[in-house]
């Protein structure tokens, strides 16, 4: 696989349930694929999170993402954030599919979706699939923005790490409905989209309501 050092390195051990670190447009993310058995438990342990908070998940393109939300697609307001503010620094929490059985900690009714601004990110999840992704830091701690820093803090834990070098430190903003609990999945940052929109497949609900 082309790109990024080690890019090739984590989709091998991804596809075999191991732990990865990976670049993204915010900052590095530990990642596994929640496909796999176990995986997203062990990146709980590796990160020392509680099962309480939810693992959001990173796609390479809008179709990637319908697939998981409740009815093979987004709702009307969903559709426009991602148009507008996708690929970038917004995840969008949206009804899970009901055959999406991937234990992502929080509730089982919503998903945390982003599509980052990242060629690595992008062909990762081409060749892969969706991807469970926490930022790179123990529970409570700041993220970590460059490959040794990972390194430095994670070692022999992690079954690949990809060199994207320098990420932005700035968090990505978490959109979902009134009822979720969006900080959950990461602390949000400030952004000109609204902070709280409901994004269920039928929502009559206007962008500026």
């Amino acid at each position: 696989m082309n790109g990024a050092p080690g890019l090739g390195a984590a989709a091998e051990a991804l596809a075999a349930g191991l732990v990865v670190a990976i670049p993204t447009d915010t900052v590095y993310g530990l990642a596994v694929d929640p496909v796999r058995s176990g995986a997203v438990a062990a990146l709980r342990r590796l990160k020392q999170r509680p099962d309480a908070v939810a693992v959001a998940v990173l796609v390479s393109d809008p179709a990637q993402a319908g697939a998981l939300a409740a009815g093979g697609r987004f709702g009307r307001v969903a559709r426009i954030l991602a148009e507008r503010f996708w690929p970038g620094k917004l995840t969008l929490v949206v009804p899970r599919s009901p055959d999406l059985a991937w234990d992502l900690g929080g509730d089982d009714a919503t998903v945390g979706i982003r599509c980052p601004d990242h060629s690595a990110v992008t062909a990762l999840c081409s060749s892969v699939g969706p991807v469970a992704t926490t930022s790179a830091n123990r529970h409570g701690e700041a993220p970590l923005t460059t490959a040794a820093e990972v390194v430095s803090t994670f070692g022999q834990a992690l079954a690949a790490v990809v060199d994207g070098g320098i990420c932005s430190g700035a968090p990505s903003t978490v959109v979902g409905p009134p009822t979720t609990t969006a900080p959950m999945y990461g602390p949000p940052a400030s952004s000109s989209v609204p902070s709280t929109v409901p994004l269920s497949p039928d929502s009559p609900t206007s962008l500026d309501a």
